[in-house]
């Protein structure tokens, strides 16, 4: 399978994006998640010890949601699971969360946090604002810089600004529906991801977008589809900024605007499979009562964009409870009273799975306010990268959390909750 079969607009093909690699040389040294560069006289931290597999674990999943800039917290979680060797069979994202998924199913392991870091350097690489005190409220006014900087420029390999956009366009144009373009993603997408490792390689793959028409989510699952940068793109192209994305003959937005989580996909096809599931959400559903107005936007985001986790893992109990009691009743029937359709049903519910699911929930800073999905800087980039990397690692010092019972059902666990 290959990606010559997606058709894609020529413009799109023209030149190649790409900081010049000695600015990810530059910086790698500052990725290193065990020295802190806030409290150098602290000895480093020893690496992540490698974990085996649990027993009865059948596949490890990898759920990614949306959430903009702040999708470098994802990064340092996949960094830790890698030192850890704990590599996803299942990787499923929506907005950013798909493109750090298609890095991460586009490349070998031992390529992959390499690239990752690749693209936030890249996209990071235009802050004006290197040197700030410190401190809450010139942090909150430096992050409010650094957001009307990427409002007004874009951010490079990713978006940028649309002349006579928007209101301004007549309408019917290709610039009236969209205040910026997405063609530097399509390149460095280009770049940094394999697709045909997408399509052809081991791990299974999907990303969700919204059709525009009809209001339908859409999965585009790499055993159902060969995926291109289009899906990725459409994945992520949240209005009125970014534009729909065309897909054969519909057109796409973001999969956020109706579900900013892909669980429900990835549990819907585990086919009796135990999974022990990694979700990185960005957004919070829990918060304070908001004090003022930039609280209220805040907050207003983070119910929009906070994972449905809760109402998935309950929805998935009720079924399991139903295929247990259907179980239960129809090893009751005599064999041979059995239809041949009933016997195919006994055989699979002799096995029901057994999900653990293992929350990372970016817990946001005071300084961070209304604009943190949209502040690109790179300083903010690497405190998300690290709280990503850390909230994993001491996650993953709960080993009880991966094992698997051998009963059946749901777990769920999250770090930031314990004692709750």
């Amino acid at each position: 399978m290959t990606i010559l079969s997606c058709l894609t607009p020529p413009a799109y093909r023209t030149t190649h994006f790409g900081t010049a690699d000695i600015s990810a040389k530059k910086d790698h040294a500052a990725m290193d998640m065990l020295y802190d560069p806030h409290r150098p006289h602290r000895k480093p931290l020893s690496p992540i010890t490698r974990i085996p597999r649990p027993k009865g674990c059948d596949g490890i999943g990898l759920v990614l949601q949306g959430g903009g800039a702040l999708g470098a917290y994802q990064a340092g979680v996949y960094q830790a699971l890698h030192e850890a060797g704990l590599e996803p069979d299942w990787v499923a994202g929506v907005s950013i969360g798909a493109v750090n998924s298609a890095i991460i199913a586009g490349n070998k392991p031992e390529h992959r946090v390499a690239k990752l870091e690749k693209f936030w350097l890249d996209i990071t690489a235009r802050d004006p604002y290197t040197v700030w005190p410190e401190g809450d409220s010139p942090r909150k006014l430096r992050n409010a810089l650094s957001a009307l900087n990427t409002m007004m420029f874009g951010q490079p390999g990713f978006f940028k600004p649309l002349p006579f956009s928007g209101f301004m366009a007549p309408r019917g144009s290709g610039a009236s529906t969209a205040l910026y373009d997405t063609s530097p993603l399509y390149k460095t997408l280009e770049k940094l991801v394999d697709f045909n490792r997408i399509n052809d390689g081991p791990v299974r793959f999907a990303v969700g977008a919204v059709n525009v028409g009809t209001a339908n989510f859409t999965y585009f699952d790499n055993h159902e589809v060969e995926i291109c940068p289009e899906h990725i793109m459409a994945s992520g192209a949240l209005p009125p900024g970014l534009p729909m994305i065309r897909i054969g003959r519909h057109q796409y937005w973001d999969g956020g605007l109706v579900s900013n989580t892909p669980l429900q996909h990835l549990l819907d096809h585990i086919a009796g499979r135990n999974m022990l599931i990694f979700q990185v959400d960005l957004f919070s559903a829990l918060g304070e009562i908001p004090r003022d107005m930039p609280e209220v936007l805040s907050r207003q985001k983070e119910i929009q964009y906070s994972s449905r986790t809760r109402t998935t893992t309950d929805h998935f109990l009720k079924v399991h409870k139903l295929q247990q009691a259907l179980r239960e009743a129809i090893y009751m029937v005599p064999e041979d009273k059995l239809t041949e359709d009933q016997r195919i049903l006994k055989t699979s519910l002799e096995r029901l799975p057994e999900i653990n699911i293992l929350q990372l929930i970016y817990q946001h800073k005071a300084y961070e306010g209304d604009v943190r999905d949209y502040e690109f800087s790179r300083i903010s980039m690497k405190d998300h990268w690290r709280s990503g990397y850390f909230d994993t690692r001491n996650t993953l010092v709960h080993h009880e959390w991966l094992e698997f019972t051998g009963e059946g059902g749901i777990n769920s666990y999250d770090i930031h909750r314990m004692g709750k």
